[in-house]
């Protein structure tokens, strides 16, 4: 009875809990009635179910914490719930899902993560007209998953995307199922109460059957390491939580059963064959049990519990991400309403700076020469094992990673993959030679990978490391993929630069080059483009966008990255030096195909009449306002703009009965600076009208209304007249408000003008944005018919639609006009043209719900929000005069509102938001990749029914205001103002607010814009009187590098220019400018210069002697 007394070294695991500060929180977690546990982890990522639909999944790096923006890129896997997920052993990136929607998808994970949103899949497999169950990868064959529907066990070949085995021995739904450790034999749990021990190659797939829980309740399986035992949990038949352990020689009868307690969640099993730690998550608990199983009794000993937060799913994460310098045994993931916590579970020792290896045993590998083919062909090669000893592993003690690219390339590395090497017949117990066979050169004209010259298949009886030389090419960088690729390359690489490349060996793996090696690299490519890097800069007008000598955006880019790569390990050693430039991901894409000179606003512009070999002082006083990007990345001066609603006191509160009957194309809300209207609910279609400045709280009784007699389906205010208000109603009637100058005192019903615009109700009503009373309406009969409010007398008529038209929007010059429909198609047109067809038509948002249009960069885009087939919400850019295909399409997220869309031109600022959102969404759309460029996103602490933005002159330019809107919430209307924080708010910030377009003002009246007369709106400043130029401010400090001699031509500097263009001046107006923001800081906060040492007193000279 020795073996009872025998210590256990993780009987004293504990469950170590991180700061708060490193869960990944705000994640949005519900529900899920499935059989998976919700979450899974690899050794580089995890993933979840994301949102109350779980339709989602969130995809994050393994060591990833804080809190989660809703915007961030998510896994779109299903149109319903994922039941189950899976990544797989052999690769860090290979994920299983399956769905409600009876659908088993494989994905492929970028090695970088997640960085948009993913919808495609590598593959898909059906199970027809059930829901999956659990989905899963083999342990030991590669490209084998399972999948379980109902009563079917599917398996499936990844590489031929077939159906390999189909089990139906099953009489009920399969709840649970758990390999072998070898891949011999599978374990299920079944709702018909019983356990199967199933092999697949057998002609007798169910070689054993047993009776388990008796409720019929979910049910879990795991098998025990490579022992011939399984473990379930369940539901007793009085509904007690069960363990039970079998015995595949006894397998009728139980060899442990245990009852734990009444709760209604059902235990996850969690277990780790190489230490025989079992962790029992219960769904709903707040606990999360630890237990280590032996072969005797008692099998099962309880360990210290973890108390935390309620589980909604928890996972294991594999071994090779352990921090085994610290003693950690184990980390599992658990997965709460709000958040994912990293449980680690350490033994305690008395140091941990050395590996402690009887903590650790040798687990098994991440490498495999066995498909799914040869599996079930009857071969078995068990996985070589590895130990977790940071001196044998090649990254010392950092995870293990093993990323080896899409499914397509596994294919195509299997197809070209040499057969493995024969042992010879003379000495049968010889091992085949590992590491990388001879290198033998290919044809010249083939540029063949790594994968190709050094792939060797794994030994199978070889238990050196695991870490193969075969896998050693995956996981690492080859050399070849460091040298900077070029868009254009002007000269062929040099010979003597070719054999600069490190060389590998033939008895060497390739490894991942050194910084030494990859600065060397770079250097060596910024050489050839130093000198044409120095005519563009010694030139004067190699600033112009359109000179010859200007070297082109790819060649910049270029030059600066391997500038940047070179001199950033030198910049991080010297304590003053400023570190090298973010760039954004977006910056760096390119396409070949993309002229970026032709882009509008995208030259600088000369002065009028001036010489095209202009100064260099010049340059800055262009006009680009549109410019949002440069070769060095993504400049946006709006990124960090901040939304914030006024004071209470400016507040209209107690607005009773808002109407939420208002149909989709309604934005439902209408405002102007002086008044606002809103849709009261009740017959009667009744408009209620609030004086802006009469804020506070509304008297009880009735509110003023308009009366229009029957039901409200848009209205909008007239941009040149304050008192002015156009209302459609579902009787095909347009209804003219005139509101007094006072205001509305009482409920009316006479308005002041109406007539008959359709023979059906009305979709919208759009009033012209350059000509007074010109009007848009459109109709179910499918016509847009422009009206002359000054005599109620049609002008044109548009036709061309043959579906429902969702929106309807002017061009910024009012000579164009687009539409969206139904039919999954926008529409141009030039009414005033004889022509009643649309000069354009593209396709336009696949959904069927409902879509916006917008026009946008003075009228060269159109930015169209709708849905696409799995009801996402989408913002597409279009090229004004291309419609065929989107510019570019951001997936925002699922929601039922329509995406009301409102664009500001001076900023190029895109709001979204729509009815009953809290999050209003701010982007920036751009004339180069990507379009489409998130800004800070406002989130409003009540839901909103509507939001109005107000003409750019009532910005208050003095506290950096460059957009004002007013927002309707459930029973009030609060002021919100949008800001771009700047510390020198005193000056005007001239590059914030261009001189604004006129929108207030007509230019033109209903009778010349009829007979063709086009006139340009007049642009004014915003700049207050008196208020001086940011500008003029930041000349006065550029003036003293500027050669002011007429005679010469520029001369930037007498100094030579660093690596990056640095010099001494520039270094001293840096620090220049540095001290001036010091002094504006510490002029506004309170700074103690005084010394805590100053209060403290001295001690006598007799204590020193003491």
């Amino acid at each position: 009875m020795a073996w009872r007394f025998k210590a256990s070294k993780y009987k004293n695991a504990a469950p170590i809990v991180p700061k708060p500060e490193t869960y990944v929180r705000d994640v949005c977690v519900g529900s899920y009635q499935t059989y998976g546990n919700n979450i899974t982890a690899s050794a580089k990522f995890m993933a979840f179910n994301w949102d109350h639909a779980g339709s989602s999944l969130a995809v994050l790096p393994i060591d990833d914490s804080g809190r989660k923006n809703k915007l961030m890129p998510l896994l779109y896997a299903h149109t319903d719930t994922v039941t189950d997920m899976d990544f797989s052993p052999f690769h860090d990136g290979l994920l299983a899902t399956g769905s409600q929607d009876c659908l088993v998808k494989i994905w492929h994970i970028p090695e970088a993560g997640l960085q948009e949103s993913l919808t495609n899949p590598e593959c898909t497999f059906s199970h027809k007209q059930k829901r999956v169950e659990t989905v899963g990868f083999h342990p030991t064959a590669e490209f084998l998953l399972y999948s379980t529907s109902y009563t079917v066990l599917t398996l499936w070949d990844l590489l031929s995307e077939q159906e390999i085995y189909t089990n139906q021995d099953h009489s009920d739904v399969i709840q649970s199922v758990s390999w072998k450790r070898d891949g011999t034999l599978l374990a299920t749990s079944s709702k018909d109460k019983q356990v199967r021990i199933i092999d697949p190659r057998s002609s007798e797939a169910c070689v054993k059957t047993a009776s388990s829980h008796q409720s019929i309740k979910d049910s879990r399986i795991v098998w025990l390491g490579e022992n011939d035992k399984i473990l379930t949990t369940g539901f007793d038949a009085q509904r007690f939580r069960q363990i039970i352990i079998r015995d595949l020689r006894k397998f009728t009868e139980p060899e442990k059963s245990l009852e734990l307690d009444c709760s209604t969640g059902i235990l996850i099993p969690l277990y780790d064959a190489d230490t025989g730690m079992l962790f029992l998550a219960g769904k709903g608990d707040s606990t999360i049990g630890y237990m280590e199983v032996s072969d005797k009794e008692p099998y099962l000993t309880e360990g210290i519990r973890h108390s935390g937060e309620q589980t909604k799913g928890a996972c294991l994460v594999p071994k090779r991400a352990l921090n085994v310098m610290q003693g950690e045994v184990n980390r599992l993931l658990q997965l709460t309403s709000s958040s994912v916590i990293p449980i680690t579970y350490q033994v305690p020792r008395k140091t941990y700076r050395d590996f402690h290896a009887d903590l650790y045993p040798d687990t098994p590998g991440y490498t495999t020469e066995l498909t799914a083919t040869e599996w079930m062909g009857g071969k078995d090669i068990p996985l070589q094992k590895i130990s977790l000893d940071p001196t044998k592993r090649p990254n010392g003690d950092n995870p293990i990673i093993v990323h080896r690219g899409s499914l397509e390339k596994l294919k195509e590395e299997y197809k070209n993959k040499p057969p493995p090497p024969q042992a010879d017949s003379k000495s049968p117990e010889q091992q085949p030679r590992l590491g990388p066979k001879p290198f033998t050169p290919l044809k010249l004209n083939e540029s063949d990978s790594f994968d190709k010259m050094f792939s060797v298949p794994l030994a199978p009886v070889c238990h050196s490391n695991g870490i193969h030389d075969s896998l050693s090419e995956e996981t690492t960088t080859p050399v070849e993929n460091c040298t900077p690729k070029k868009e254009e390359d002007p000269a062929p690489i040099k010979k003597e630069e070719q054999e600069e490349t490190p060389n590998i060996e033939a008895d060497q793996a390739p490894k991942t080059p050194s910084t030494a090696e990859r600065r060397k690299l770079f250097e060596t490519a910024a050489k050839e483009t130093d000198a044409g890097e120095n005519v563009a800069e010694s030139n004067e007008g190699g600033f112009e966008r359109n000179a010859v000598q200007r070297t082109s955006i790819a060649e910049r880019r270029k030059m600066y990255e391997s500038r940047s790569h070179s001199v950033q390990e030198g910049m991080m050693d010297k304590p003053d030096g400023s570190p090298s430039p973010l760039r954004r991901k977006d910056s760096l894409k390119s396409s070949k195909n993309e002229d970026i000179s032709k882009g509008r606003g995208s030259s600088v512009v000369s002065k009028a009449g001036g010489d095209a070999q202009s100064s260099k002082k010049d340059v800055p006083t262009a006009p680009a306002p549109k410019r949002t990007s440069t070769v060095f990345g993504r400049v946006s001066k709006f990124r960090h703009l901040k939304g914030t609603p006024a004071h209470k006191s400016q507040h209209i509160e107690n607005i009773r009965n808002i109407s939420r009957q208002i149909p989709g194309e309604c934005d439902g809300f209408s405002a102007n600076p002086k008044r606002v209207a809103v849709p009261l609910s009740g017959p009667g279609g009744k408009i209620a009208i609030f004086e802006v400045k009469r804020t506070g709280r509304l008297p009880d009784g009735v509110t003023p209304a308009l009366v229009n007699g029957s039901n409200v389906m848009d209205f909008t205010w007239d941009p040149f007249d304050d008192s002015h208000l156009a209302v459609a109603c579902d009787d095909g009637a347009v209804k003219l408000w005139k509101i007094p100058e006072e205001g509305l005192a009482e409920p009316t019903n006479q308005p002041d003008g109406q007539f008959d615009a359709h023979g059906d109700k009305i979709y919208f009503l759009k009033f012209h944005p350059t000509a007074k009373d010109v009007l848009a309406t459109g109709s179910y009969d499918m016509f847009i018919k422009i009206w002359d409010l000054s005599n109620l007398q049609m002008m044109m008529t548009l036709e061309g639609h043959t579906d429902q038209i969702f929106s309807f929007a002017w061009s910024p010059c009012g000579n164009l006009c687009a539409t969206v429909s139904k039919d999954g198609r926008i529409r141009v047109y030039e009414p005033r043209k004889v022509q009643k067809e649309p000069i354009l038509e593209g396709k336009g948002p696949v959904g069927s719900r409902g879509a916006r249009i917008v026009w946008a960069l003075d009228g060269d885009f159109l930015v169209v929000t709708g849905f696409d087939k799995v009801s996402e919400r989408q913002i597409s850019v279009f090229k004004a005069d291309d419609l065929g295909e989107p510019l570019h399409t951001f997936g925002l997220d699922v929601s039922p509102a329509i995406l009301i869309p409102f664009y500001d031109d001076d900023s190029s600022t895109l709001f979204v938001t729509g009815k009953g959102d809290s999050t209003i969404y701010a982007f920036e759309i751009t004339e180069e990749h990507p379009y489409i460029c998130a800004l800070s996103h406002h989130r409003c602490n009540t839901l909103h029914q509507g939001l109005s933005f107000l003409p750019k002159n009532v910005c208050d330019v003095t506290n950096v205001e460059f957009a004002k809107a007013l927002r309707l919430t459930n029973n009030s209307i609060e002021p919100l103002s949008f800001t771009v924080p700047r510390i020198k708010t005193e000056l005007f910030q001239d590059d914030l607010f261009p001189p604004t377009k006129v929108t207030w003002a007509p230019v033109m009246d209903s009778t010349e814009w009829s007979c063709g007369k086009t006139v340009i709106p007049e642009r004014i400043s915003l700049r207050p009187e008196g208020m001086e130029l940011l500008s003029d401010t930041q000349n006065t400090t550029s003036e003293r590098t500027i050669n002011k001699s007429a005679s010469q031509p520029y001369i930037s500097s007498s100094q030579p220019f660093g690596r990056l263009g640095w010099t001494a001046d520039m270094a001293s107006q840096s620090k220049a400018k540095q001290e001036e923001i010091q002094k504006v800081i510490s002029s506004r906060v309170e700074v103690n210069m005084k010394l805590e040492q100053e209060d403290m007193e001295g001690v006598d000279e007799k204590e020193w002697d003491e």
